[in-house]
């Protein structure tokens, strides 16, 4: 049976009306340019920036109905803005790219061997490589998490970038360069370490109400994944989700950690809030895809961390491109290079790329993320590049050298 076309697609995608009600997205002119690989559909659908958060059932709703063509093996949809600039001989709208900074001067190259950050009891006496510090000398100290070198967040601004992805091949990537680390999944409303790590089972009680973290692939781990039902809705308030969080970050036996990762739920609220005022973090990671729309949000979160004052580690541009696994071509579906430009305005460390690649979805959705179950490819050497990056900003906290001033617009 031949594979599905282009045309197949776009005559299904009709089905789908549009933000406007009367007319379907093809014929709005919304559906990008759309690229079939292994039976695989990827494209993306433009809307106005201002109401993407609400236009979200109609991604959804496209992703429905590619997915369910016959010879469809799977899809990746996702929601793209682009601002306009001036008028262009198509007239069609163009991103409008910021006017560069100077690139700050990178830290010198060469692998950090395993050490010990500064355990976070103790108040900081640096700063990142890239970014200030930022605790004033007459704030309170923060009680770390005993035997945690250091506790870093991967957030993002929005949902569907993969940050969860992001940040257990992250978290990987430091063990796999000799670091002993842990990662809590703080993400009450969809805890997704379980079935990232293939783990299954409930944690033990050690001590009274102190809980044992479960085991993967070299990983300390905790979610409330563990402790409830994967199935069961949590319909929590904001006193409950703090208190859960308070509970798995100083109720679990960590143990001896260089780093806790901690898998961030998207957006800016209660659990980022928690976290910034219950323990000394040592930075954030901010995962974005490279479109405009993915970018915006990845401001809010970089500003939200900005004014709780938690240093910023860097950026990732996650689903960078795409390379074609029968040609090699590669493709900037969702555009490509928008968290690098966006790296250099704010003069933040830019982490690296992380290319579409349906391996890491597969490995990821197996259980089995592809820094373990492919260490020698060159997924896995992106993670690991990226992890050896965001360690060199905690040993140069250590070493604490001065940083150059973050500018927020």
């Amino acid at each position: 049976m031949a594979g599905v076309t282009k045309d197949q697609v776009l005559e299904q995608l009709k089905t789908v009306t549009g933000p406007d009600f009367n007319s379907n997205i093809v014929e709005l002119g919304l559906v990008s340019d759309i690229f079939i690989a292994d039976s695989k559909v990827f494209f993306s659908i433009t809307v106005p920036v201002d109401r993407a958060q609400e236009l979200e059932p109609l991604r959804a709703a496209a992703e429905r109905v590619v997915r369910a063509m016959p010879g469809v093996a799977g899809a990746v949809v996702a929601l793209t803005a682009e601002k306009r600039g001036g008028p262009t001989s198509d007239d069609a709208p163009r991103r409008a790219a910021p006017a560069p900074r100077p690139t700050p001067r990178p830290a010198p190259a060469g692998a950090v061997p395993p050490q010990r950050v500064p355990t976070q009891g103790a108040p900081a006496q640096g700063a990142s490589a890239q970014a200030p510090h930022g605790h004033s000398h007459g704030a309170p100290v923060k009680a770390g998490v005993p035997g945690v070198g250091a506790i870093i967040a991967v957030a993002s601004g929005k949902g569907g970038v993969g940050k969860s992805t992001t940040a257990v091949n992250l978290a990987l990537g430091l063990h796999a360069n000799g670091h002993k680390v842990g990662i809590l999944d703080a993400d009450i409303y969809g805890p997704s370490m379980p079935r990232l790590l293939g783990i299954h089972g409930k944690p033990e009680v050690v001590s009274g109400r102190i809980l044992k973290p479960m085991e993967g692939y070299g990983l300390k781990v905790m979610s409330i994944g563990f402790l409830v039902e994967e199935e069961t809705p949590m319909i929590w308030r904001g006193p409950m989700v703090m208190s859960a969080l308070t509970q798995m970050l100083r109720e679990v036996q960590w143990g001896d950690l260089d780093v806790l990762v901690v898998d961030m739920p998207p957006g800016t609220g209660d659990a980022q809030l928690t976290m910034a005022q219950q323990v000394p973090l040592a930075g954030a990671v901010i995962v974005s895809t490279p479109q405009d729309l993915a970018l915006i949000d990845a401001r809010k979160g970089l500003n939200m961390f900005k004014k709780v004052d938690v240093p910023l580690l860097g950026i990732v541009e996650n689903m960078s491109y795409f390379i074609a696994p029968d040609t090699g071509a590669r493709y900037d579906i969702f555009g490509h290079g928008g968290a690098r430009k966006e790296a250099e305005r704010l003069e933040v460390p830019f982490l690296g790329e992380v290319p579409l690649v349906m391996e890491i979805r597969e490995t990821s959705d197996s259980g089995k993320p592809v820094v373990v179950s492919n260490p020698d490819g060159p997924q896995a050497k992106a993670y690991r590049d990226i992890a050896a990056k965001v360690w060199d900003q905690l040993a140069a906290a250590k070493g604490g050298r001065a940083a150059p001033a973050i500018v927020f617009e």
